[in-house]
């Protein structure tokens, strides 16, 4: 052996028992934090299950609670929905009644004027008059007309005549008369007038599809003679 030989260097070997003793320490300690901390989480798992629960029933009532304002809301506006049809439905009965009323005392001013034309001291003087005329638009076609034809003077004797109306419109771009009735018309005993004191023609006249109506007018005719007559821009 020189000075020139290796360094050798002493390593201390651990008898293979101690060293299995000592993994087994190890392991064992590994085992026991492991079990540890499984134990105190199931300890601690309770609480969070109970804190979830009552959330959880919270929510529900939260839910029963909003589900049956809901119900009381919709309950709510389905009964003023059907308050509100039924005073609509009152409103348009109440103006269709008004709308009657009106047409009607329309009416008994017209007859309360006629009757009081017919006191002695109103009659006139003997002749034919046109007291009322009264004609518009029934439709887009239709003219409704209503005429009251007098006899002043007292009414001597029986007056025979017939009645002829005449309506303007435009067609085609120009004016235009239509008579009614005409020469030929199967009607001719509708305006056919035949009284001592008075006498009311009331009717509706078709015009053809097209013409605008501009006026309506009304003759009283005696044997071809115009004895009174009035006209109605519409």
């Amino acid at each position: 052996m020189t000075i020139s030989a290796p360094k050798m260097t002493i390593k201390r070997h651990l008898p293979w028992p101690l060293q299995a003793l000592l993994w087994a320490a190890v392991l064992g300690g590994g085992v026991a934090l492991a079990v540890w901390t499984y134990e105190l989480g199931r300890n601690n798992l309770p609480t969070l299950q109970g804190d979830a629960g009552e959330q959880l029933s919270e929510l529900a009532g939260q839910v029963k609670k909003l589900s049956e304002e809901n119900e009381r809301l919709q309950t709510a506006s389905n009964a003023s929905q059907n308050e509100l049809k039924i005073a609509q439905a009152a409103q348009a009965q109440l103006a269709a009644q008004v709308k009657n009323l009106e047409a009607e005392n329309n009416r008994q001013k017209e007859d309360l004027a006629f009757f009081d034309s017919l006191l002695p001291t109103n009659l006139g003087a003997p002749g034919i008059t046109i007291q009322r005329f009264k004609a518009e638009l029934a439709g887009a076609n239709q003219v409704r007309y209503r005429v009251l034809v007098m006899q002043g003077g007292g009414g001597t004797q029986q007056f025979a005549g017939n009645l002829q109306l005449s309506i303007t419109v435009w067609q085609s771009g120009k004016s235009a008369i239509i008579n009614f009735p005409e020469s030929n018309s199967a009607d001719l005993a509708r305006y056919r007038l035949a009284f001592k004191y008075y006498q009311r023609v009331e009717g509706v006249l078709n015009v053809p599809e097209g013409a605008t109506i501009k006026a309506v007018a009304v003759r009283v005719l005696d044997r071809g003679q115009v004895r009174a007559q009035q006209s109605v821009d519409l």
